[in-house]
Formats: C-alpha cells, sequence, structure tokens
C-alpha cells in the first residue's frame, strides 16, 4: 500500500465580523488550507491547518511544491517515518512557522487515513480510554464592547459550553481587569474562566497582570509573554501565582522539549504525531490538570471548539458541558457565513 496522491487547497473564509487580539490586529477572514490523501485503495485522509489571514498561500505551496514529492508512493502507515522525511526536508528554510503548519496538514491526513482504514475514531486509535471530553470556548474578543462580549459568552453558554476563554492584553491593565472582573460576576464564582493574553506582556508585565487577576480565580492565564523565553515563564508561574498555558506559538515538538512544564499543542498547528508525544511526556511528568506552581498547565485536557470543525451528532465520542458528539471520523464543513468561503488555489 502507498500513498497515490496529494491534494491540497487554499480557501479564504470571511468573518461575519471582525475579530481582534492583543498582538495579531484585526482580524477579518480566516484562511484555511486542506490536504487530501489518498491510497492505492481509493481510502482517502483530510487533514487542515489554518491561519488569521496572511500566509496561507505560502503554505498551501510547502505541501504542494515541497512535501507532496517526499510522500507520493511511501507507506502512508510509516506515520512517524514521514514525519521525519517532512521534518527535514523543510528544516533548511526553518524549523518552524510555516512549515510546521504544512506538516501538521498532511501530518492530520495521514493520521486520519489511518483511522478510516480500520473504520475506528482517532480518539481510540491513539489508545484513549474515554470518549467524554471538557470543552471550552473562547472568543477572539479583546476589543469588543463590554456589552458584546457578554452577549458572546451568553450565546456559547445557550448552546452548551460549560467554560469560557476571553482576551486580555489591552494598552491599560485596569481596563483588563474590569472586563475580567464583569465576566467573573456574569459567570458566577465557580465556573471555569479562562483568559488569554496572546504573548502581549514582558515578564514583569506578566507577574503585575496575574497578580491582579488572581482574585477571579482563572482555570489559567494563556500565552502571557513569548514562549521562548523558559525562564521568564517560570518565573511568571513562581511569581505571579497563577497557571499558566503556553506552547501554542512554539516551534513544534523540539521546542516543546526544552521547557520545563508541560505545554499545550494544537494539531492544526503542529499535527497530531507531536500531540501524542505530549501525551506521553505528560503522562511521564504526571502533569496534573492545573495549579501546580511548579508546573506550567497542560491545556490538552481541554478541547477547544473550533468553528471550523464544530462537532456535529454522532454515536461514538460525547463532550462534557460542549455541544454535541464527535464524529469518529474527521469531517469538514462550512456553514454559516462560511459557506461564502472561496478557493484561492488548488493543487
Amino acid at each position: 500500500m502507498s500513498i497515490e496522491a496529494l491534494q491540497a487547497d487554499h480557501y479564504l473564509i470571511p468573518l461575519p465580523e471582525v475579530l481582534s487580539d492583543s498582538t495579531h490586529g484585526d482580524i477579518t477572514h480566516f484562511e484555511l488550507i486542506t490536504v487530501r490523501i489518498r491510497d492505492g485503495d481509493g481510502a482517502e485522509g483530510v487533514g487542515y491547518s489554518y491561519t488569521v489571514g496572511a500566509g496561507g498561500a505560502a503554505v498551501h505551496s510547502l505541501i504542494a511544491r515541497d512535501l507532496r514529492p517526499l510522500l507520493v508512493g511511501q507507506d502512508p502507515e510509516r506515520i512517524e517515518a514521514l514525519w521525519q522525511r517532512m521534518w527535514w526536508g523543510l528544516h533548511y528554510g526553518g524549523r518552524g512557522g510555516l512549515a510546521c503548519l504544512a506538516i501538521s496538514a498532511v501530518d492530520m491526513a495521514l493520521w486520519d487515513l489511518r483511522a478510516r482504514r480500520i473504520e475506528q475514531p482517532l480518539w481510540r486509535l491513539l489508545g484513549g480510554h474515554d470518549p467524554r471530553v471538557k470543552v471550552y470556548a473562547g472568543g477572539i474578543d479583546l476589543q469588543f464592547p463590554l456589552d458584546r462580549l457578554l452577549r458572546q459568552t451568553d450565546d456559547n453558554l445557550a448552546k452548551g459550553f460549560r467554560a469560557i476563554k476571553m482576551k486580555v492584553g489591552r494598552p491599560q491593565l485596569h481596563d483588563d481587569v474590569a472586563r475580567v472582573k464583569a465576566m467573573r460576576e456574569h459567570l458566577g464564582a465557580d465556573f471555569p474562566l479562562m483568559v488569554d493574553a496572546n504573548m502581549r506582556w514582558g515578564v514583569d508585565e506578566a507577574i503585575r497582570a496575574c497578580r491582579a487577576l488572581a482574585e477571579f480565580q482563572l482555570v489559567w492565564v494563556e500565552e502571557p509573554t513569548i514562549p521562548d523565553d523558559v525562564a521568564g515563564h517560570t518565573r511568571i508561574v513562581r511569581e505571579g501565582g497563577m497557571p499558566i498555558a503556553t506552547g501554542e506559538s512554539g516551534a513544534g515538538r523540539h521546542q516543546l522539549r526544552r521547557h520545563h512544564g508541560v505545554h499545550e499543542d494544537r494539531p492544526p498547528r503542529r499535527g497530531v504525531q507531536p500531540a501524542v508525544d505530549l501525551a506521553r511526556r505528560a503522562r511521564r511528568h504526571r502533569a496534573p490538570a492545573g495549579g501546580d506552581p511548579e508546573r506550567v498547565l497542560p491545556r490538552g485536557a481541554w478541547l477547544r471548539d473550533r468553528a471550523l470543525h464544530r462537532p456535529t451528532t454522532g454515536d461514538r465520542g460525547r463532550l462534557r458541558g460542549g455541544a454535541g458528539a464527535l464524529r469518529p471520523r474527521h469531517q469538514l464543513r462550512l456553514a454559516g457565513p462560511r459557506a461564502r468561503a472561496r478557493a484561492l488555489t488548488a493543487a
């Protein structure tokens, strides 16, 4: 059995309203890069990656022009070997960024192909023992007026979500504190609430922010500073007194190993294979579900709602505090305003 074909597609997806966070500016559209891998028996696996508006064409080009020749004709079951082949094939041009996005889309397609061939959901294929996972709804909402922010929260609560994440990182810390205070009062004392700073702060600023936000009993503060500053994260955890989630903007599986704690990972940004590595590392370190002052919080304890692969009705998995059940096979679909997605490139 070998890989017979690899197809990469690039879509521009307009958003119904402008989104924003503390570092990426206004976001008017997402880019979706999909990969379809077909083997000699006609089975097909689907993977994807995305951007918040820039770089998608480059990711598509890396897959179509550089990764496809490395994969066609290879055994799709040798996923780790193919990951290494892709990693070293793109390595000279850069160890992270666009290369990681391209590799992750292909890696997801390979795992999806394996799951489809044996007709098992991916969570079971990876050795999962519990089909139920906790989920949270996260908004890209830093510049939303407070009433709009709370309306978004009510919409997510109406959908069944029982954990909320909001953006922080406004120019004035007191604005962040006031918004988090309002959200905590809106949700109640015991409702799981997280915040995401998108690397806005320096280390000293992050420590001050964590201390200012401590009274609101947050599950975690996400990406308080750049992921490269490992020592800085250690200081933030120890001196700020808050659980930290980070690693989303790191450069892949090797950078994650540099950190003292376990960090969250997201398959569309790095792929399934690195996520498997991360889970094994978490077990070795007996990583807690949160709160250890000497350890970074593994955000993998939660699953984030994603508009581009929102769970739909199925019979193999359930979401806790979420919006339905997980299908046994990965499925991409565009709904609502995203139905107007425009295909930019295909190869």
